[in-house]
């Protein structure tokens, strides 16, 4: 079974920055594009950066210039690094995934448990 674990969320104030981790554990054969998606209660659950098996990345307009997704294949995590936080981030951050379980598979799409992110003074 395929697992993501988020870390790295937690309370920082208005112009800070805090730094997810997302790591992909189990038994898998590689790891296709990942992404990082945030949701508040009452509101759809929305993208907030992708990042493609080869480092293309793409970002929401909101959050551009301020924050930056990175992967390391080697250890199967992908990071997300948020500068310059503003009250309207604060969220629960998700990781996503789409894995190759083994060769020549389809894609299986994982979601992590989420990490909460507060901004705040």
């Amino acid at each position: 079974q395929v697992q993501l674990v988020e870390s790295g969320g937690g309370l920082v104030q208005p112009g800070g920055s805090l730094r997810l981790s997302c790591a992909a554990s189990g038994s898998f054969f590689s790891i296709d594009a990942t992404g990082w998606y945030r949701q508040v209660p009452g509101k759809e659950r929305e993208l907030v950066a992708t990042i493609g098996r080869f480092g293309t990345t793409t970002y929401a307009d909101s959050v551009k210039g301020r924050f930056t997704i990175s992967r390391d294949n080697a250890k199967n995590t992908v990071y997300l690094q948020m500068n310059s936080l503003k009250p309207e981030d604060t969220a629960v951050y998700y990781c996503n995934a789409l894995i190759v379980v083994h060769l020549g598979s389809r894609f299986l799409e994982v979601w992590g448990q989420g990490t909460l992110v507060t901004v705040s003074s």
